[in-house]
C-alpha cells in the first residue's frame, strides 16, 4: 500500500486484522500503522473513524484504540448504498463539501504525537476552573433555561459591541447578532452576502476553513495575494473589477497562516476599494484576544472605521477560552443586518441560552482579565520556544500575535511527504497546499504552537522537525 491509497482500502485491511485481535487488544499506533501500510496520518486518522463508526473500534484519548465487540443484529454493511451517489449528484451545481482540512485540525494527534497542528488553546492554557463558575452562576441565572431573543442576549450583544469597538464607540448592541462561533458566523455572512455561483475574493493564503465555506455554498474563492503588509491592495481593486465579486474576506490581525498585520495604509485602501466595487468586507477578527504579552499596542478593527455598513465583523470567545464555548458576535449595519439575521434564524433559531449565559459570566468576572495575561505571556514564551529552532525556515517575521508560524520549504519539497515523515518521526504538522485556494507559488507548512504540552514539548517537537527537514523523508 502507496501513499495514495484510499481510506476505503486502509479500512478494509484493519477490518482482516481485527479478526485476528481478542476483545479488547489494542491496534498499533498511529506510527506504526503509516510504517506498514505507507500512508499519511490523515488517512489513518479517517479510517479508524471509519472502524468506530462501524463499532469495530474504540478510540480512548491518551490510550490507544482498541477492538471491541461487534454490534449483535443484523449487518448493517449488507445493504446496497450505492444508489446515493446518483442521489447526492442529481441536479445542477457543484454540491461536494471538502471538509478535508477542517477535519485534519479537529483530529487529536495521538498522545505519542507532539501537537504542532491544533487551533485551539491546550487545556493547560484553557480557563477551565473559571468556565466552570461561570457556567455554574448562568446556571442559577433566573429564566437561564429559558428561549433568549434570537439576536441574542442584550448584554451580551452590548458586551460585544464594547469589545469590538474600543474607544472609538463605533458600534452598538444593535449592531451585533449573537453567533454560534466564528465558523458558524463566517458560513452566516457568506451565505448571506453572496449569491450562489459568485466570485468571493479572499486572501491568498488563507484559513481554509473560509474556502471549505465557500465552496459548500456554491461560492467561488478567488485568490489575492498577500505580502508581509497585508492584502495586495493594488490587487484587490484588480481583483474586483475582473471577477465583479460584492464580498471580500479578510484577517487584517494576525492573519491565518501568515501572520502578517495589515498596514495603516492599506486599511483605508481596502475599505476605499470596497466602497467604490459596491462590496461588503467580511472581517474575521478571530486574533484579537491573542496577542502576545511583548506586541505592541493593537489597531482597532476595520468595523470602526466604518460609517457606510462596508464591514460586516466576527469577533469569537472561542479561541481564547475553549473549543466548546463556541459563542461569537457577528456586527453589521442596514440591510445586511437584516439579512444575516434572517439567515441565522432559518438556520439554527438562537444560541443556547445557558452558553450565552456561561459566557456573559466568564467576561464579566475578575478571573478573565486575569486568564487574558496569562494566556498573553504563555503564547509569546511558546513561540519563541518554536520560533528560534526554526527561524532558518520562517516565510517571515514571527507574528507577535496568533499561535502559528508559516514556513517556506525548498522549491520542489513535497509537502505531504514531509508532512508524514514529520507524523513517523513523533510531531504533527500541516502541509500549506490547504491554504491556497488556487496553484500555491511554493511549498509551505503551517506549524502551531497552542496546542502542545509547553514550551518543552515545543522545543523537542522544533528538534524532530529540524531533523526532518535537514535530512529530507525517508
Amino acid at each position: 500500500m502507496n501513499d495514495s491509497s484510499s481510506v476505503a482500502d486502509l479500512a478494509d485491511s484493519l477490518r482482516r486484522e481485527l479478526q485476528r485481535y481478542p476483545d479488547g487488544q489494542m491496534l498499533p499506533s498511529s506510527r506504526a500503522l503509516m510504517a506498514r501500510y505507507q500512508v499519511g496520518p490523515g488517512t489513518v486518522s479517517r479510517a479508524v473513524a471509519v472502524l468506530a463508526a462501524e463499532g469495530l473500534v474504540v478510540s480512548r484519548p491518551g490510550a490507544g484504540v482498541f477492538r471491541v465487540r461487534p454490534h449483535d443484529g443484523p449487518d448493517r454493511r449488507g445493504g446496497d448504498l450505492s444508489w446515493q451517489q446518483v442521489a447526492l449528484s442529481a441536479g445542477r451545481g457543484e454540491r461536494a463539501v471538502d471538509a478535508t482540512g477542517v477535519l485534519a485540525t479537529l483530529t487529536v494527534p495521538p498522545a505519542e504525537v507532539i501537537d504542532l497542528s491544533g487551533g485551539y488553546l491546550h487545556p493547560s492554557l484553557q480557563p477551565e476552573r473559571a468556565l466552570a463558575a461561570a457556567l455554574a452562576r448562568a446556571g442559577r441565572r433566573p429564566g437561564a433555561w429559558g428561549r433568549p431573543p434570537v439576536e441574542g442576549l442584550p448584554e451580551l450583544r452590548a458586551w460585544f459591541a464594547a469589545d469590538i469597538s474600543g474607544p472609538s464607540q463605533a458600534l452598538g448592541a444593535a449592531d451585533v447578532l449573537v453567533a454560534s462561533g466564528g465558523q458558524s458566523a463566517l458560513s452566516t455572512a457568506l451565505r448571506a452576502l453572496a449569491a450562489p455561483g459568485s466570485p468571493v475574493l479572499v486572501e491568498s493564503p488563507t484559513y481554509y476553513g473560509i474556502l471549505a465555506i465557500a465552496r459548500a455554498a456554491g461560492l467561488r474563492p478567488v485568490p489575492v495575494p498577500l505580502d508581509g503588509d497585508g492584502v495586495r491592495t493594488d490587487l484587490l481593486a484588480d481583483a474586483f473589477a475582473a471577477t465583479g465579486a460584492r464580498v471580500f474576506v479578510c484577517q487584517p490581525l494576525f492573519q491565518n497562516p501568515t501572520g502578517a498585520v495589515l498596514a495603516p495604509q492599506r486599511r483605508t485602501e481596502v475599505l476605499r476599494i470596497a466602497r467604490a466595487a459596491g462590496a461588503f468586507v467580511v472581517e474575521d477578527d478571530f486574533a484579537r484576544r491573542l496577542a502576545h504579552a511583548d506586541a505592541p499596542p493593537l489597531p482597532l478593527p476595520l468595523a470602526t472605521d466604518d460609517p457606510d455598513g462596508v464591514v460586516v465583523h466576527i469577533r469569537s470567545l472561542t479561541k481564547v477560552t475553549s473549543p466548546s464555548l463556541r459563542v461569537a458576535g457577528l456586527s453589521a449595519r442596514g440591510p445586511a443586518l437584516e439579512r444575516l439575521r434572517a439567515l441565522q434564524a432559518v438556520d439554527s433559531f438562537f444560541v443556547s441560552r445557558p452558553l450565552q449565559e456561561t459566557a456573559l459570566e466568564l467576561v464579566a468576572a475578575p478571573a478573565w482579565r486575569t486568564h487574558l495575561r496569562t494566556v498573553a505571556t504563555a503564547l509569546r514564551d511558546r513561540r519563541q520556544a518554536l520560533a528560534v529552532p526554526l527561524h532558518r525556515h520562517l516565510a517571515g517575521p514571527a507574528p507577535l500575535g496568533s499561535y502559528q508560524l508559516w514556513l517556506r520549504l525548498p522549491d520542489g519539497a513535497d509537502e505531504t511527504a514531509i508532512t508524514a515523515a514529520a507524523f513517523r518521526a513523533g510531531v504533527s504538522v500541516t502541509p500549506g497546499r490547504a491554504y491556497f485556494p488556487a496553484e500555491p507559488p511554493g511549498p509551505h507548512l503551517r506549524v502551531s504552537f497552542a496546542g502542545a504540552g509547553g514550551v518543552q514539548q515545543l522545543a523537542e517537537g522544533a528538534e524532530l522537525l529540524n531533523r526532518v527537514l535537514a535530512g529530507g523523508t525517508p
